[in-house]
């Protein structure tokens, strides 16, 4: 998998699901806090974020290229097997994406370029349903120097909002957004390490709900990931990992140890709820004594900055 796109798709299902993996835990039946743009009726009357803004640098010409794409998820509700329909509704969810390839520089300084999110409702039935999602992406840019640009892009949040509480709010919020930008004849400036003479300007980038970083291989210059969470420059996923466990703030053999304790109770609730639950306890109970032993610890020779 494409090394940006891999980043990318770990923040997107940072705490989508947290050990032990059980719906029924507190922790999973309060879930899709991490980067939401909710509802902007809702998020006005309420205090919620309804929109992310990314601001970055890039050097470049006018006639350079940008692309941009905004992924996040969508709350599908299913019908577990078996379950009655007032207690048996689980949440999942839907990957979405929405792009705008070859933006020019030159056509973004005249006015923000716009990009609709219309996601139409799909009914309940066995395979999920969900609620609309409508919404923006707007994409423009300032000139600061003949060859520096400051790019922004914005996500808004449009949907209509009935009323209700938080579980139909976050129904119809683009959960756990992130914004890449590609740029691929041209080189984003890093905001957290800027070149001496760009620190101002680096300074003066207003960014809201995403923090911007490089993205791709180290001393790549062509990607910047926006995500809602705090990273560095050129994240990177680690080599040992046998896969998403949803939560990268802890450590990959703890979580995995976790979920080979789990009573028989715990695996067949799991079995019976989400798809992607059930995928971590398979590839747990998969792995072998040198796979497990591989995640204990490695140590790695790493050249000093100069």
């Amino acid at each position: 998998m494409d090394p940006v796109r891999q980043i990318a798709q770990a923040v997107l299902y940072e705490g989508y699901l947290l050990w032990p993996y059980r719906e029924s835990s507190l922790k999973n039946r309060h879930r899709w806090t991490i980067g939401g743009i909710h509802p902007e009726a809702y998020g006005r009357a309420g205090g919620d974020p309804w929109l992310t803004r990314t601001e970055c640098l890039l050097e470049a010409g006018p006639r350079d290229l940008v692309d941009v794409s905004v992924r996040f998820l969508h709350v599908v509700t299913r019908l577990r097997a078996g379950a009655p329909e007032a207690s048996g509704l689980g949440e999942e969810a839907q990957e979405r994406e929405v792009s705008m390839p070859g933006l020019v520089l030159e056509d973004l300084l005249h006015g923000p370029v716009i990009e609709k999110i219309d996601i139409p409702a799909r009914p309940q039935s066995p395979e999920g349903g969900w609620r609309e999602l409508c919404g923006r992406i707007e994409a423009s840019a300032r000139r600061l120097r003949p060859d520096l640009f400051r790019i922004t892009v914005e996500v808004v949040n449009t949907t209509p909002w009935p009323g209700g509480g938080r579980e139909e709010a976050v129904r119809r919020t683009l959960v756990s957004a992130h914004t890449v930008l590609r740029a691929p004849r041209a080189r984003f400036v890093s905001l957290m390490d800027p070149p001496e003479d760009l620190r101002a300007e680096a300074a003066a980038c207003d960014n809201a709900g995403v923090w911007p970083v490089l993205a791709g291989p180290e001393g790549d210059r062509h990607t910047v990931l926006a995500a809602p969470i705090i990273l560095y420059d050129h994240p990177r996923i680690s080599l040992e990992s046998p896969g998403d466990l949803f939560d990268a703030t802890e450590i990959d053999q703890l979580l995995t140890l976790s979920v080979l304790a789990l009573s028989d109770g715990e695996r067949e609730e799991i079995r019976h709820g989400d798809p992607r639950a059930r995928a971590i306890l398979d590839r747990c109970d998969s792995l072998t004594p040198d796979e497990l032993m591989r995640l204990h610890g490695i140590m790695r020779r790493t050249e000093p900055h100069e």
